[in-house]
């Protein structure tokens, strides 16, 4: 009864016509997150199952052929990988460099080799196994506005655990750039020493190369808002194609582009607006789109059905993540509060995993396998879902415990409660 109901609802919702399919998705992105801040729950939890609601697999209002929603989801996707390379404070990196790129290695080496031997046991090939560890390797700093509402930012736990966020994002979508290669074009030594060498030579274009050319031509036109703004798309889009032009993900160059054009760029008007963009209106539709893919129904009784392989990788994230912040924490000398929040802090798995997570799951061998099955797919939503709201409650429990026992008073903000 209730399928009939729903086919009967489809048929009629997908003769919608597209202006009023773009009204649906505007008010959508414009009311979820208001809801989603008014009940406490993550926005992008709140506009992946909107986009489960009036995706194809129940209400329909979206077809199983969406290509408008499919471009500018596209286009989100990157904007939201540039995003994660232009916002990271590279002043707090250089601060403890030394200390962000030990922490930054072990905070994603021990991941990826867990998440690799979880998806081993539960019985994928290694290069998909070696994916499943590399989305477990990167981190989103969810709780950053906790701690920066508490006023601890410049604590150096937090700064050290903000600065291995580069290392963690790039080692991560380098790992899985080489898997998603291997997998398509077949394993080689030559060919892998090959891909490696291009690898190489791409990040050294970009990070140098277009970051001083970048620095250069938006230097010329600082004081021309629109250019400035559509060079930075430009930058992205070209480093995205450049990427793929060597069989990397297009994510990979967007994230690279935000790094490179980081310290000119960062804080320009044009930047806010650009961001302003990308937040209010493609990244939502991306978050969104990503709902289409789930059908409810298939995604329970596979959460349930496949639980070894949530309940691994999620293991294999808190206890990667929690040895790293252990092990390095004290090492440093942090006390446990701090090696707490840092860990807390590394938890979140959103923007990166997300995107690298449905790269992967579009990628095709020569056979039509996916690299990813929708198995993985829907343990990687639970673990989304999972960590996005666990990981800053455990942020602001660990962090209110630093605001009384912080070792240095001085280096706390005034914005803090206190």
């Amino acid at each position: 009864m209730l399928a009939a109901t729903l086919d009967f609802i489809r048929t009629h919702l997908l003769t919608t016509p597209v202006l009023a399919k773009f009204a649906l998705g505007l008010f959508m992105i414009s009311t979820i997150p208001r809801l989603c801040r008014c009940i406490h729950v993550p926005e992008v939890v709140g506009l992946l199952l909107g986009g489960v609601v009036v995706g194809p697999h129940v209400l329909g209002f979206f077809g199983p052929e969406h290509p408008i929603a499919d471009f500018l989801a596209e286009i989100g996707k990157l904007l939201l990988m540039f995003f994660a390379g232009l916002e990271i404070d590279l002043a707090l990196f250089r601060r403890a460099r030394n200390r962000s790129v030990i922490f930054g290695i072990a905070t994603t080496t021990l991941p990826l080799v867990l998440g690799t031997a979880a998806g081993l046991l539960v019985g994928y090939a290694i290069v998909p196994a070696v994916v499943i560890g590399s989305l477990l390797a990167s981190h989103t700093l969810l709780g950053l506005g906790i701690i920066q509402w508490l006023g601890l930012q410049r604590l150096e736990p937090i700064t050290v655990a903000i600065g291995a966020t580069v290392m963690s994002d790039t080692l991560s979508l380098v790992v899985f750039a080489v898997c998603v290669s291997i997998f398509t074009t077949g394993f080689s030594v030559s060919g892998l020493a090959s891909l490696v060498l291009q690898i190489v030579g791409y990040i050294m274009l970009v990070l140098f190369g277009l970051s001083r050319f970048g620095a250069y031509v938006l230097h010329r036109v600082e004081n021309d808002e629109d250019t400035f703004f559509l060079l930075m798309l430009g930058i992205m889009i070209v480093s995205g194609m450049l990427a793929e032009a060597i069989q990397l993900p297009g994510i990979v160059g967007a994230f690279l582009a935000g790094l490179a054009v980081n310290a000119s760029a960062r804080d320009n008007p044009a930047s806010a607006k650009l961001h302003f963009l990308g937040r209010s209106l493609f990244i939502p539709i991306f978050f969104c789109v990503t709902g289409f893919l789930i059908d409810p129904f298939t995604f329970v009784r596979d959460a349930i059905a496949n639980f070894p392989i949530v309940g691994g990788i999620i293991a294999a994230l808190l206890i990667g993540k929690g040895i790293a912040a252990a092990v390095v924490g004290r090492a440093f000398g942090y006390t446990r509060d701090e090696q707490l929040t840092v860990w807390s802090l590394t938890l979140p798995q959103v923007a990166a995993t997300l995107a690298a997570t449905l790269v992967a799951y579009s990628t095709r061998d020569a056979g039509g396998h996916r690299l990813l099955d929708d198995r993985m797919l829907n343990a990687v939503l639970v673990l989304m879902l999972t960590t996005s709201i666990l990981g800053p409650v455990l942020t602001e429990l660990f962090a209110r415990r630093l605001v009384a026992g912080a070792r240095d008073p001085a280096s706390l903000g005034s914005a803090g409660p206190g």
